[in-house]
């Protein structure tokens, strides 16, 4: 049996174990199992292509080439490693943005790779058949398109994640003209590419492919950012299948496929949570488009204690608590949690409603309660729960912003105009945790703050739940 039978082989095992990857992490109860089996396939996959490139059919590598290897694969373990450990729930939005762009990145080096292995010697001196030179002439341009996309995009999108640069979309006039016109030229440099291989024509693709990619996220307001994460998630996916095809690893096609096919399917669900055009996400046509009025006046918004907070608690019979990013930035999940069993214990019906695009990354708060402990099965979505607010006594709105914006369905000059959101204000008495009286993520200044049933727990979140522990 050769290595390259055997290589095979395990690509096959470590695709298998990717797909049961996906399948576990589509529950919580088998979240922790789906880890382990993408860890698996990994481990597996990682291991085979070092003994292919090793032992593999081809003439075998150097031993500079050997030990540079092994050292990458040492530096990138390292400093994976250091990051998992260090980086806190509230990071993990835009480290997963830094992480789409290395992929990215690999794709565009891989696509310059393959064009100095083949189109820059020349079809006599190249091992690739000459019925094929024209599809790898395709596979270089595109898989460069991809990667350049992938990488400034999720570099704009960790900036404006980690608030380094702000999150109002930039408009430059005749924005959507910008991003056809460049999928234009795109096509047109592509066209060229195949006719005659030129490193000129290969610069000006990656110029324009970076510059696309920072336009398109540029131009997408702070509010849709989950939504561009996850579809960032899904361009690193095709990115990486177009590095397969230029390497010839089935793999890395198959692997590709998958996490740009399952981040394109969860983009699309989400899109329709939040009542966007899935064709918009991919065009980087979102975004705050009309601002309101800053004169617009509200009127005063009412502020509570801690201590009539708890009163609120112990005398009611149904509660519901919408988390959001502030309760990240807290840490107060824990307190939290805690607060939930009390009044579960006190005869309270406590549940959470989660909208989807609650914090900055999907999933981020189902992460942030299972951490505490707050048992899965009152945990529920926002269609799962919003027609239940009429009939709870008090809402606990904790950390939560643009996801409780009534201005979202009474509004149609909003920026986030149309998008689904928690009716929390159809409850009796809704309490607003908050730092200040700043605008969201997105913003946009919330209506909600200054209605009569809405009052507000001002200060850090985690400090302030236990306070209420301890007046309970």
């Amino acid at each position: 049996m050769t290595v390259e039978s055997v290589a095979i082989a395990a690509y096959l095992v470590a695709a298998l174990l990717f797909i049961m990857s996906l399948a576990g992490l589509s529950k919580h109860e088998t979240a922790k199992q789906g880890i382990w089996f993408g860890i698996g396939g990994m481990a597996i996959a990682l291991v085979a292509t070092i003994a292919l490139a090793l032992w593999g059919p081809h003439d075998g590598m150097s031993s500079l080439a050997v030990t540079l290897m092994f050292v990458a694969i040492l530096i990138g373990a390292a400093i994976g490693l250091w990051r998992a450990r260090v980086v806190q729930m509230t990071g993990m939005p835009e480290l997963i943005a830094l992480l789409h762009s290395f992929v990215g990145l690999a794709a565009v080096l891989v696509a310059w790779s393959g064009y100095y292995t083949v189109e820059a010697l020349g079809d006599a001196q190249t091992e690739v058949s000459t019925d094929l030179l024209g599809i790898h002439h395709g596979e270089v341009v595109v898989g460069l398109f991809i990667g350049g996309v992938t990488f400034t995009g999720s570099i704009v999108a960790y900036l404006k994640l980690s608030a380094k640069i702000k999150s109002a979309p930039m408009m430059l006039p005749g924005k959507n003209a910008l991003n056809i016109g460049a999928l234009v030229v795109f096509v047109v440099l592509t066209v060229l590419f195949v006719m005659n291989p030129n490193v000129w024509i290969l610069v000006a693709a990656t110029v324009l492919a970076l510059l696309l990619g920072w336009h398109l996220v540029a131009s997408i307001g702070g509010g849709d950012m989950p939504v561009v994460v996850s579809m960032l998630n899904s361009y690193s996916g095709w990115a990486a299948a177009a590095s397969g095809f230029l390497l010839g690893n089935n793999l890395l096609i198959v692997t590709g496929a998958l996490v740009g096919s399952s981040g394109a399917y969860l983009s699309y669900i989400m899109c329709e949570a939040m009542n966007r055009s899935f064709i918009s996400v991919i065009a980087g046509g979102f975004g705050i488009e009309v601002a309101p009025s800053e004169d617009t006046e509200y009127g005063e918004h009412h502020e509570i204690t801690a201590e009539d907070t708890a009163a609120l608690l112990a005398d009611a019979k149904s509660v519901i608590i919408t988390p959001g990013y502030g309760m990240a930035v807290a840490q107060a999940q824990y307190p939290v949690a805690e607060l939930t069993r009390e009044l579960r214990e006190r005869g309270v019906e406590v549940r959470f409603g989660i909208h989807p695009v609650a914090g900055r990354l999907p999933g981020h708060m189902n992460v942030l309660l299972a951490e505490a402990k707050v048992p899965y099965d009152i945990v529920l979505e926002m269609d799962e729960i919003n027609d239940d607010f009429p009939s709870t006594d008090v809402v606990l709105v904790i950390g939560a912003n643009d996801t409780v914006n009534p201005a979202a369905e009474e509004d149609p000059a909003s920026p986030i105009a149309g998008m689904p959101v928690l009716r929390v204000w159809e409850a009796k008495d809704v309490i607003v945790f908050k730092r200040s009286m700043a605008v969201g993520y997105a913003g946009v200044q919330n209506p909600l703050f200054f209605r009569d049933n809405t009052s507000m727990l001002f200060g850090d979140a985690k400090d302030r739940v236990e306070d209420i522990l301890k007046a309970l």
